[in-house]
């Protein structure tokens, strides 16, 4: 989600600078994007997606852990363990109002 939202931030920086549109057309990007972070639709939309990749993530980990077994170098089980700790103390709000796991 962040590196979507440095999209959409860059996206509109470049337009306004490509086009010399100015201060009032920045101003009414800037509005028109705090509407959409803001609208429930947006943010349920936005929070079931998250939900629904989080829950994928931990099937295809399982699904992986069982192949792969001991094969797996100890950093990359460090870092494993590290992240479903880190979710397990519960998810965090980002910009968007959904969490940032």
């Amino acid at each position: 989600m962040k590196y979507r939202l440095t999209f959409v931030a860059g996206a509109a920086v470049g337009y306004v600078l490509g086009t010399k549109a100015g201060r009032e057309r920045y101003e009414q990007l800037r509005r028109s994007a705090q509407q959409l972070t803001r609208n429930p639709a947006v943010r349920n939309t936005a929070e079931s997606a998250a939900q629904q990749s989080r829950e994928f993530a931990d099937k295809a980990y399982q699904a992986v852990s069982h192949r792969v077994g001991d094969r797996m170098p100890d950093s990359v089980a460090q870092r494993v363990r590290t992240l479903r700790e880190r979710t397990a103390h519960g998810p965090a709000e980002d910009d968007w109002g959904t969490s940032n796991t």
